[in-house]
């Protein structure tokens, strides 16, 4: 198995016959510009290629009625006038019929566009309708269904147009004329019986239609993140707020997140899915995730997302993701804004009663929106002007080769995943492109870093020893991603020791130690801001200091949860760390598949620089570890046991202490007036 991409030139037909400056930025540019940078960088290749298929009408009519279909069935032969006339009747659609010329592929008067020749890896369009491109949407999104769900695939990507997500049942939308993602889940549920249906709507603006849809329907968990600004941005519903949860059988299950503040960064997109997304998401346990990938949030883009250059490398980036590679770190400080953490605490409070992830815990008073009802909201600003599109596209454009030039200056290593192992195990297995690392630290050097250690002086600690720092050269070297080594049990915590010094002295700034088990903290540790050593499986829930943490380990798999989405990661956010190092020492009653979910998640906050040292007596864990920090889905928990009193306490006390520091941790402000002080600076460690 592996990362699907489905697409059809045909896609690339329908455009814009008159003027209209709201509707012109949707042009076939922008699925051209996308595959060709996926063939530039290589991940093209990477993946597998399927050809989309027209979805049949009774496919469509999973979601859209008979009327509807028939309607945009009839724009094929209908003329220009009549075509404009019809497009008219919708917000910010248009449609295209058969027969009409093609222009060549050349600039547009747009400032999303950039110059391509007519022909290319599409070949030359042929005249087809907007009813033919719909279809291929559509089908194309319910081929990549398929693949996924019959084990061709285990992800995978729909390059489509149009577009899908406003889409209602009888109505066009927002350039959408059919919802593609809605009819991939009534379509998984139908052929393949599944029952739990997540989606993931990140596009900047509130995906409407496909709310509208489900909002009845407890089998579909519909999370919307988006640009609202209390009303004042399209497309301007009131039911796009967060307490909108759905209705009848479906209340709980659609959750909207609207940002009221312009320029969100990564804090807060971080806090979004540490605080509110992934514990809905773990307790849901869905079967299958269906994500709206609008990229009109990404850095720079001046406006709706139609900017071809940012596109492209958003493309790019979300395909990278889908192969395992690891994700770039974060940029900036670590800090939700105000009105971000205001939005999390809003939608946390509408979700409580539905969610027992998020009961039991502390929830501040609620705060009324700046701007309450819908009458008291100003109206909507007037559509920016050519000469302002332009600038802004201008500042896109540098802020985006910015971020992209810091990027490159961490490039990804030749090897992904690599394992120092003292032996070799018959029952591991690994998956494909996992490294057997066999170097070794030479004899003189190693036995220099053990000297401080008695239980490093026997032979086998000190060879598996030599391993580890091996494998952390080459980790901070920059030839290695990830990497896991064995340790005899009696040697993990001291070259534990070993592997922090060891990283210090090569020049990590900044060292996350996750120690599961009972793992003793190396005595000598500093607290300058250097190495965050947090201890899950401690006697007691203590902050010893600002950067010595310890918790029990948590006694259920939604405890568990608990401490890792509110807990580790958003110290490890916050932290910001060169590298991760994890030692899973002696933790009965820890399963392997929990292992697996820490390691993996914890790639994203060093950018995949992990190290795991475990037992070598454990092969199915190094298997599994293997498996996660390669980039594959960690194993399914499953439903979700509920966290224990003690465990929910232990984490509200740790959370009390740490919060006005560690600001990832916080989902919520106490009063109008916090708004700008939660808006401090995070730590900074001394050098």
């Amino acid at each position: 198995m592996g990362t699907a991409l489905v697409y059809h030139e045909d896609m690339t037909v329908a455009r814009l016959l008159w003027d209209d400056p709201e509707c012109e930025m949707e042009c076939p540019e922008r699925l051209t510009v996308a595959l060709e940078q996926l063939q530039r960088r290589g991940l093209e290749q990477r993946c597998l290629r399927l050809a989309a298929r027209e979805a049949s009408e009774a496919e469509l009519g999973l979601v859209h009625s008979p009327e509807y279909v028939a309607m945009v069935r009839g724009t094929q032969s209908l003329g220009k006038g009549e075509l404009q006339a019809l497009s008219g009747q919708y917000d910010t659609v248009y449609f295209h019929p058969v027969g009409a010329p093609q222009p060549a592929f050349t600039k547009l008067h747009t400032p999303c566009s950039m110059p391509l020749p007519s022909t290319g890896s599409f070949g030359t369009p042929t005249p087809q309708s907007t009813f033919h491109c719909a279809r291929l949407a559509a089908g194309a999104t319910l081929q990549l269904v398929d693949a996924v769900l019959t084990g061709a695939a285990h992800n995978g990507l729909a390059l489509v147009r149009p577009p899908g997500h406003h889409s209602q049942r009888t109505a066009a939308n927002g350039f959408c004329v059919f919802n593609n993602v809605a009819i991939a889940a009534e379509y998984a549920k139908q052929k393949h019986g599944l029952h739990r249906i997540l989606i993931v709507d990140w596009d900047v603006h509130h995906g409407q239609g496909t709310q509208y849809i489900f909002e009845d329907d407890p089998s579909v968990l519909y999370f919307s993140w988006h640009r609202y600004e209390h009303g004042r941005f399209w497309p301007y519903l009131r039911e796009s707020d967060a307490d909108e949860v759905g209705r009848g059988h479906g209340r709980g299950f659609t959750v909207n997140l609207p940002w009221n503040q312009v320029g969100m960064g990564n804090a807060d997109y971080v806090a979004a899915f540490l605080h509110v997304l992934l514990p809905l998401a773990f307790e849901f346990d869905p079967e299958l995730v269906l994500i709206s990938a609008g990229f009109d949030s990404v850095i720079g883009d001046p406006e709706g997302g139609y900017h071809l250059e940012l596109l492209a490398e958003s493309v790019c980036m979300t395909v990278q993701a889908l192969l395992g590679d690891p994700a770039p770190p974060l940029l900036g400080a670590m800090v939700p804004c105000g009105s971000a953490l205001e939005s999390i605490q809003r939608v946390r409070a509408a979700q409580a009663p539905h969610w027992t992830s998020l009961q039991h815990q502390d929830m501040a008073p609620v705060l009324s929106p700046s701007i309450g009802s819908p009458e008291a909201r100003p109206p909507p600003p007037p559509p920016a002007g050519a000469e302002y599109m332009v600038a802004a596209a201008a500042e896109a454009v540098e802020a985006l080769r910015a971020l992209l030039d810091q990027l490159r200056l961490r490039p990804l290593p030749p090897v992904r995943t690599a394992i120092a192992l003292t032996s070799t195990d018959a029952a591991l297995v690994l998956p494909p492109g996992v490294l057997h690392q066999e170097g070794s630290a030479p004899r003189e050097e190693t036995e220099a870093w053990a000297r401080p250690h008695e239980a490093l002086v026997r032979n086998e600690a000190l060879t598996a020893l030599g391993k580890v720092l091996n494998l952390m050269d080459g980790i901070l070297g920059g030839q290695v991603s990830s990497g896991i080594a064995a340790t005899p049990a009696l040697a993990t915590a001291a070259t534990l020791d070993v592997a922090i010094r060891r990283g210090l002295y090569l020049g990590a700034q900044r060292l996350l130690c996750v120690a599961v088990g009972q793992l003793q903290r190396p005595p000598h540790l500093s607290d300058d801001g250097r190495i965050l050593w947090l201890d899950i499986g401690g006697p007691e829930a203590a902050a010893l200091s600002m950067f010595h943490i310890s918790v029990p380990l948590p006694g259920a798999t939604g405890g568990l949860l608990n401490c890792v989405l509110g807990l580790v990661l958003p110290l490890a956010y916050g932290f910001q760390p060169d590298v991760v190092l994890v030692a899973l020492g002696p933790a009965p009653g820890l399963h392997d598949s929990h292992s697996a979910l820490l390691a993996s998640m914890l790639r994203g906050p060093a950018g995949g620089r992990v190290l795991a040292l475990v037992q070598e007596s454990k092969p199915q864990l190094t298997g599994a570890l293997a498996r996660a920090l390669h980039g594959e889905a960690p194993p399914s928990l499953g439903p979700c046991s509920a966290a224990s009193p003690e465990d929910t306490q232990a984490l509200k006390h740790l959370r009390e202490q740490l919060e006005p520091k560690w600001r990832m941790l916080q989902v919520a402000v106490t009063s109008p007036g916090s708004l700008q002080s939660a808006e401090g600076e995070q730590f900074a460690p001394q050098n």
